[in-house]
């Protein structure tokens, strides 16, 4: 059967997008911008998504990699945001098996009132679940904690709490949404900037794009336009009205990848207050374990934010005091940083990120431009959903009911059925065989892209065949987590994935040398600057210290 080249393919894409009129415009490419196109393309609308970078480049697959209601909203009160996130992890839960299980979450316990504190929390947390409770709470004696994280912090352990949540990957899960959208009809234009809207007697009818691959420019037209650019939704919202205040205030959050001896258990650890009153996670993750999180205020959002030394030294010290086996730089894997978009609608007023709101918003502009802001993975959904409404509301679209509670996504496989697929291949679903099926193709696609990575090289061709992965970063970042999984082992495979990119996309060696140094410098950014981490009295060893 022929093929059309994905760049030919790409090409007859955006000409179509700027034939005729459309219902709906997307900009935003990352977990809210893949919702609402799902959401729209669902409902029948005409939908057209662009992203000026990749799907997910940004915030989308720099989480936790956890869908949670937020059990930390709990000592906050702040019981409607909990019962709504946990309401959406059950859609989420059902809707796609094959990318979301649950997980097992142990708090340690080094003093005797955190069983009842902790226990009668986790308790109310199952019970805002309902029905879609992923498993009950209960108190761990000591060995049961150890028998379930073996690398906790023995000295001065009581016991712990037991807790259920969802994980995910998250750029895994941005692909499988973009998928979904395409399913029902949508198209996805990635590596197409939005350069201004377009205007008409003081209304938004469009936008003018960028082609940043031909440098193309050309103009989509749209009954309803959406921004859903997270971090950057001020800058769009300032094309249509250069008055309009701020609202976002970017908080950094870091994560570390260390080893999986540092969490040999498939459960998680949640150490609920650090030294700055924060939550820190240990989570199994592709067999690594993931570790963070912070909350740094910045002054300005970045498509590619660098972890502060500071914050490596923050997690690091905090995991000590709950790991037997304490992490140092050197043991780390790779090291991420992403900017959650957090609303603040008074503008810059100098409040802790932890404290500014999780919520999301609905903002209209005064041409119609609708931006939605705020929110976290979990509450992709209804975040989409309400925007969509909102556009009804304004009569810039036709009043047609949702479907996504229910709507399974591109793949699914009921959660059965997908714990019998290969776990690498996992997060494809129903659609592991084709992408085994393409390694088989030929023998040197069937060779693993590193031995230290889990994927195939024939991921790499699935990718760029079939999810819009044109750059090499794309594949080694997002399409697969290697830089993320192991920074130094995804530069000793860039060239080889790169030249085999080149193959598929028809470019030549120049482009391959400039991938390879664009990805490298990448990839040493995603490393800690090197030396140990600092000392710590032996007093402050143990949660009893703090």
């Amino acid at each position: 059967m022929s093929r059309i080249p994905p760049l030919e393919a790409r090409r007859l894409e955006i000409d179509r997008a700027g034939d005729a009129l459309i219902d709906c415009l997307v900009i935003g490419g990352g977990a809210t911008g893949l919702g609402v196109a799902v959401d729209a393309a669902s409902r029948g609308w005409r939908t057209v998504l662009v992203e000026a970078h990749d799907l997910a480049k940004g915030t989308s697959s720099r989480s936790t990699k956890l869908v949670h209601g937020g059990v930390r909203y709990l000592e906050q009160l702040d019981f409607g945001l909990v019962r709504e996130a946990l309401h959406e992890r059950g859609m989420m839960s059902r809707n796609a098996p094959h990318l979301v299980h649950d997980l097992r979450f142990v708090v340690p316990r080094y003093s005797w009132w955190e069983a009842p504190f902790y226990g009668a929390g986790l308790k109310l947390y199952d019970a805002l679940a309902g029905s879609l409770s992923l498993g009950p709470s209960r108190l761990l004696s000591r060995d049961e904690t150890i028998a379930a994280i073996p690398n906790v912090q023995r000295d001065g352990l009581l016991g712990g709490v037991e807790y259920h949540d969802g994980q995910f990957d998250d750029a895994r899960m941005a692909v499988t949404l973009a998928r979904t959208a395409a399913d029902h009809g949508a198209t996805i234009l990635v590596r197409c900037r939005v350069t201004g809207l377009s205007l008409k007697n003081g209304r938004v009818v469009g936008a003018e794009i960028m082609d940043e691959q031909s440098r193309r420019a050309f103009r989509i037209r749209a009954r309803a336009v959406i921004n859903a650019t997270g971090i950057f939704a001020d800058s769009v919202r300032q094309m249509e009205d250069p008055s309009a205040a701020p609202v976002i205030e970017p908080a950094q959050g870091v994560h570390l990848v260390l080893p999986k001896r540092f969490q040999p258990g498939g459960n998680a650890i949640m150490v609920p207050h650090t030294d700055d009153g924060r939550v820190l996670f240990v989570i199994p993750w592709h067999d690594r374990v993931l570790v963070g999180t912070t909350d740094t205020p910045m002054r300005e959002p970045a498509i590619e934010p660098r972890a502060l030394d500071e914050e490596v030294e923050f997690i690091l010290r905090n995991a000590a005091r709950y790991l037997e086996q304490d992490p140092t730089r050197q043991d780390v894997l790779s090291v991420f940083a992403g900017q959650r978009p957090l609303v603040h609608p008074a503008g810059r007023g100098g409040a802790e990120s932890k404290s500014i709101s999780r919520r999301h918003e609905v903002i209209v502009g005064r041409g119609g431009l609708l931006s939605i802001v705020g929110g976290k993975w979990t509450i992709y959904r209804r975040m989409a959903e309400d925007v969509l409404d909102r556009a009804i509301d304004e009569s810039l679209l036709d009043r047609r009911p949702c479907v996504t509670e229910s709507l399974r996504l591109h793949g699914w496989l009921d959660a059965s059925s997908a714990s019998r697929v290969a776990e690498h291949l996992r997060p494809w679903g129903g659609e592991a065989d084709a992408v085994a099926a393409t390694a088989r193709e030929r023998r040197a696609w069937e060779e693993r892209m590193h031995p230290s990575l889990p994927d195939s090289m024939g991921v790499v061709v699935w990718a760029v065949r079939n999810e819009w992965a044109l750059q090499l970063e794309d594949v080694l970042a997002r399409r697969t987590r290697a830089l993320l999984l192991d920074a130094r082992a995804a530069m000793e495979c860039a060239e080889a994935v790169a030249s085999l990119m080149a193959e598929l996309l028809g470019h030549g060696s120049d482009w391959v040398s400039e991938q390879v140094l664009a990805f490298t410098a990448l990839a040493r950014n995603h490393l800690p600057a090197p030396g140990e981490a600092r000392g710590e009295a032996p007093g402050d060893r143990g949660r009893g210290s703090q």
